[in-house]
């Protein structure tokens, strides 16, 4: 159910593969996403055509092996597991492709049910006829 999207500069393929399997290993070890449930948009940039800004913000000094990491999942994970995710991550990544964690950059957004369509035109996590509680 986590949709992820990896944006880095100038990577070749094998380095794309490994990030998006390491952010995929991460989620399930840290908030009990199953196998195979994986959604997931990687893009290396050529520097021309498209790039990646970055800058030292909060006292964090990236360079340009930085990897933009966006979640979007449903919301419900307290603080702690968030950390949790975020650690994983940059530990897999740091791990699997020589990625300092200094230049792990990870967003995360939160939705609801209704906010999911798999296919078919279809919210399955929401169907037709079963508003949440407090809905009006």
């Amino acid at each position: 159910m986590p949709f992820v999207r990896i944006d880095t500069l100038g990577t070749d393929p094998a380095r794309l593969a490994a990030l998006g399997q390491a952010v995929q290993d991460a989620l399930e070890e840290t908030l009990g996403v199953p196998p195979g449930d994986r959604f997931q948009v990687l893009t290396g940039h050529d520097g021309v055509t498209g790039t990646v800004r970055h800058g030292d913000y909060p006292g964090v000094r990236r360079d340009d092996s930085a990897v933009f990491i966006a979640i979007t999942l449903r919301a419900g994970r307290d603080a702690d597991r968030k950390r949790a995710m975020y650690r994983r991550i940059a530990e897999l990544v740091h791990e699997r492709t020589g990625t300092e964690p200094r230049n792990v950059f990870v967003t995360l957004t939160e939705n609801g049910d209704a906010d999911w369509s798999f296919g078919h035109g279809l919210a399955q996590y929401a169907p037709a006829g079963e508003e949440p509680a407090g809905a009006l």
